[in-house]
């Protein structure tokens, strides 16, 4: 993230921080339970095809309203974010489509094995 860019991030989570420490101490309470299971989702996702690392960015930007180690944890994911679009960015045609092979690849494993094990693919 670009240093100007990254300093504009810090000091909205900041502002959105004071005016979070002003709400109902319940509001307060299930919006940090509601971003420990956004992270553990992302941290489920991450080894699956998805945004796994962008859930886990979410669930960390609303632990970082209630605590100071989520905010340092969800600027090095920033960080992270911005290398990882650098880096496919950069890769080559033939790069981005092997990517995209095995996470359709991957999608399509997971599929077949949720139809033999009979997983249901939705909670019902």
């Amino acid at each position: 993230m670009k240093p100007g860019a990254r300093n504009r991030f810090v000091e909205g989570l900041q502002e959105r921080r004071a005016r979070h420490k002003e709400r109902h101490h319940l509001i307060r309470v299930a919006a940090a339970i509601g971003g420990f299971l956004v992270v553990l989702l992302g941290i489920v996702l991450i080894p699956l095809p998805g945004p796994g690392l962008l859930v886990v960015a979410v669930g960390l930007a609303v632990l970082a309203l209630e605590f100071a180690w989520a905010e340092h944890l969800l600027e090095k994911t920033v960080d992270r974010l911005s290398e990882a679009r650098e880096r496919v960015k950069r890769a080559s045609p033939v790069g981005q489509a092997a990517v995209a092979l095995i996470g359709v690849l991957a999608a399509a494993a997971s599929l077949i094995v949720a139809y033999t094990w009979d997983i249901p693919l939705l909670p019902v």
